[in-house]
């Protein structure tokens, strides 16, 4: 049986198991965020053309530190996503989509590449086979919801480690709450010269790969944060941005992740069936890590290949 609802004054025809769900409590030193995954926002059309998924409910429960700290080193978000929305949607990067559609090759595609369509909506979401929406950038109806942006600093999510994850707006001078708003730069830049291996060709961004942080040449660091005041930490934390450009979710954890946010198999996050290339599709592996430094031979090194999560 189908009923009307109305989600931030925009009608949908949802099953009524699809209702949106959320909840979020603090339980000692944890935050715990209990979601169905349902946006609160009208979602894109799905399927589409480039994503034959459909949205379904999901059953999430996240656990993160309520007072998270800085680890000795970031920690990759290889295989897991990356946080949660304050709505109970999953952010998650990366894709699954490889060049010649082997995984091998460590060559992956980058999901706002634009080189590459994965039927992402207009808030950069789309659908796993699972059913499960989930944010690849700036989560524009979740924004819309919450009041817009730019005007104050927007808390969007948390990341597996706790840490909270803002839009891509925050204060110039980062200890002073009083300071205008600046649209925050990610330090991440594309390579020079042309790929040694794999696709060959110059680096464009097509592919994870084709990205190497700079320091110095943004305003964040190589988690795409910084330490700063905030609304929600008056008297500061670290916190990640989403910003316009790569990576624009982080790519790796300044904090230690809960293992709540690993995912055990599936598909490729998209759906898609395949980039160009030829070949298989790896269907059970999860996606690329942060972007590498340099290379010399063999597939591109990947900084973010351990495990992300410690043992339990």
């Amino acid at each position: 049986m189908k009923r009307l609802i109305f989600l931030t004054g925009l009608p949908l025809f949802v099953l009524a198991r699809d209702v949106p769900q959320i909840s979020i409590t603090v339980d000692q030193d944890q935050r715990v965020i209990a979601s169905n995954g349902i946006p609160n926002h009208n979602p894109g059309r799905f399927p589409n053309r480039n994503n034959p998924n459909t949205i379904s409910a999901q059953s999430y429960t996240f656990r993160v530190p309520a007072k998270p700290e800085i680890a000795a080193q970031p920690t990759g978000s290889r295989r897991a996503f990356f946080g949660v929305a304050v709505n109970g949607v999953p952010f998650e990067p990366g894709t699954a989509e490889f060049w010649n559609y082997d995984p091998s090759t460590g060559w992956v595609y980058e999901a706002m590449s634009g080189k590459i369509n994965l039927g992402l909506d207009d808030s950069h979401a789309h659908v796993q086979p699972t059913g499960a929406y989930h944010y690849h950038g700036l989560p524009t109806g979740l924004i819309v919801s919450l009041g817009g942006d730019g005007k104050v600093m927007r808390l969007v999510g948390y990341a597996a480690d706790g840490f909270p994850i803002y839009t891509s707006y925050a204060h110039s001078d980062p200890i002073n709450a009083s300071s205008p708003l600046k649209v925050m730069r990610s330090s991440y830049q594309v390579k020079a010269g042309n790929r040694p291996n794999g696709p060959q060709g110059k680096h464009d961004g097509t592919f994870t790969a084709d990205y190497e942080y700079v320091a110095g040449s943004g305003d964040l660091d190589e988690c795409n944060g910084r330490m700063g005041v905030t609304p929600e930490y008056p008297e500061g934390t670290f916190f990640y941005c989403i910003t316009a450009e790569f990576p624009q979710l982080s790519r790796q954890w300044k904090g230690t992740p809960d293992a709540s946010f690993e995912k055990g198999g599936g598909g490729p996050p998209g759906g898609r069936r395949g980039p160009p290339g030829g070949g298989q599709q790896d269907r059970g592996r999860r996606p690329g890590g942060g972007p590498p430094g340099g290379m010399r031979s063999g597939p591109p090194p990947n900084p973010f290949e351990a495990p992300p999560f410690p043992p339990r």
